[in-house]
């Protein structure tokens, strides 16, 4: 699709969610009074006409595709508005590809990745890439299922860039003394999450949901950063960072035969590995509700956090998920946020929110409130997940969620690394060619039904974990209302 297509199927979506104010339209009556627990203190929010269908049937931009002769997959969204280019190499083989008893190799390896090759030293990799004008960054999760190198400069510079690129993801060395500047770093940084009550919620919540499966992780143990090498991550570089092992994304101003020319000549002679594959068994899952409260003695508040087991990303729920999350807590216009913040006054922020990859995510809402309002807080906390599950939401409420989440997406064309990261996700979990072509037609024809559905099932009482991090003298009285409180030891 040239770019002038592009730009008309962006803007005849944004149009289609626009309301022409001049249109002669009878005016509504009132809706009926929002149920008790979810008064709004005056607050009006406007309904709105629906999303016509019909009006986003769009073909977004689709990439063209070449295989290095390595085995290293490429996909090129050309475009030549402007003079840059970007770049994504995903490795499978993140924080779940980890080794058990190294737990996190995958996320300093990644992190450690340009801190000095056999060429270039730290300092020079980052004195050439400024001077190109070009960026270098890599990442991975302790429970991610990829490594992800991006790469981004001007065209001009594409070959010097890719230079760079190629000496760095080939050839890193992992000197001793940036891991030791790195693992001060990180465990300094630990002891300051770990004094947040909010954090420490989120690891006992992550370790509630999934035990021993590595989705637990939200940050490696100290143990193991303590213990990794250099030659730890060399050996997980060496098994992972393949070009048969990973694939390309590419956007700018490049054609895919000079891409392909140039990244034959910097990538050509990288050898392909035996691979080992990555598996795991699906995590089980809670057995049964819990309430777990980590003790904070003297804590001024209670960090909350409400939810269970959750989808995979490409499970048929996942737009019921999306339409019903929006509407709970997916931001300032949603139940819970306009129930315990601005009706309450309880807290400063609600929300809720779902994750799913390659293995179940988690569905959970949270907040952090004073100690002294933990009961009404939880009360309110449990009537909204009560009501979404057993009450259908109103149309005024379906019509606002369908209409941010398409125009959210609408507004998320013109961005080359939402088009970059729309692929990788069609790629990684290997969803239908149409995927994002539909997506708006998949938004709206999510039903009220189809949200209690959901709801029912990720939000059910007989398997939520209620985790509460605060002062257990004045809150665990209040929590017992939910079930038996176990107290829980802070990692």
């Amino acid at each position: 699709m040239n770019k002038v297509t592009h730009k008309t199927a962006v803007l005849a979506l944004l149009s289609s969610l626009l309301i022409m104010q001049a249109s002669a339209q009878a005016p509504t009556s009132p809706g009926p009074a929002a149920p008790a627990g979810a008064s709004t203190k005056g607050v009006e929010l406007k309904g709105k006409v629906p999303v016509n269908p019909q009006t986003l049937r769009v073909q977004l931009p689709k990439p063209q595709e070449a295989v290095l002769k390595n085995g290293l997959r490429v996909s090129l969204l050309e475009d030549h508005k402007l003079p840059t280019f970007s770049m994504q190499l995903y490795f499978n083989g993140g924080g779940l590809a980890d080794p058990a008893d190294k737990r996190g190799v995958a996320m300093v390896t990644a992190s450690q990745l340009r801190e000095g090759t056999k060429q270039r030293s730290s300092r020079e990799i980052a004195e050439q890439l400024a001077t190109l004008g070009a960026a270098l960054s890599s990442t991975a999760g302790p429970a991610s299922g990829e490594s992800v190198v991006s790469v981004t400069g001007l065209s001009d510079n594409v070959e010097q860039t890719l230079a760079i690129a190629s000496d760095v993801i080939r050839n890193p060395t992992f000197p001793a003394s940036e891991l030791d500047k790195f693992r001060a770093r990180f465990l300094a940084q630990l002891q300051i999450q770990r004094a947040n009550p909010g954090f420490q919620a989120q690891e006992q919540f992550m370790r509630a949901i999934y035990g021993e499966h590595p989705g637990a992780l939200v940050v490696p143990s100290e143990a193991v950063i303590k213990g990794l090498s250099s030659a730890d991550l060399a050996a997980f570089h060496a098994a992972r960072y393949r070009p048969n092992n990973a694939f390309l994304i590419a956007h700018g101003d490049i054609t895919l035969k000079e891409l392909v020319a140039k990244l034959e000549h910097h990538f050509g002679d990288w050898a392909k590995a035996d691979l080992s594959k990555v598996s795991l068994p699906p995590p089980k899952g809670p057995e049964k509700a819990r309430v777990l409260l980590v003790d904070r003695p003297g804590s001024v508040q209670t960090s909350l956090w409400i939810g269970s087991l959750g989808i995979e990303r490409n499970s048929d729920d996942y737009f019921a998920m999306l339409v019903m999350n929006h509407i709970l807590g997916g931001g300032p216009a949603s139940r819970l946020f306009m129930n315990l913040r601005e009706d309450k006054g309880y807290t400063y922020g609600v929300y809720s929110s779902f994750t799913g990859t390659t293995f179940p995510g988690v569905v959970v809402a949270s907040t952090d409130v004073r100690t002294a309002v933990t009961e009404g807080a939880m009360h309110e906390l449990d009537f909204e997940l009560q009501r979404i599950a057993n009450e259908p939401v109103t149309e005024r409420e379906l019509t606002n969620a369908r209409r941010a989440l398409i125009g959210r997406f609408a507004l998320s064309l013109d961005s080359p690394l939402s088009l970059m990261g729309n692929l990788a996700t069609q790629k990684i979990y290997r969803l239908p060619a149409d995927y994002w072509d539909t997506y708006p037609q998949r938004v709206e024809a999510i039903t009220p039904a189809d949200i209690q559905r959901v709801a029912k099932k990720y939000y059910d009482r007989g398997q939520l974990q209620i985790i509460a991090v605060g002062d257990a003298k004045q809150v665990g009285k209040v929590l017992e209302k939910y079930g038996a409180v176990e107290p829980a030891t802070p990692m």
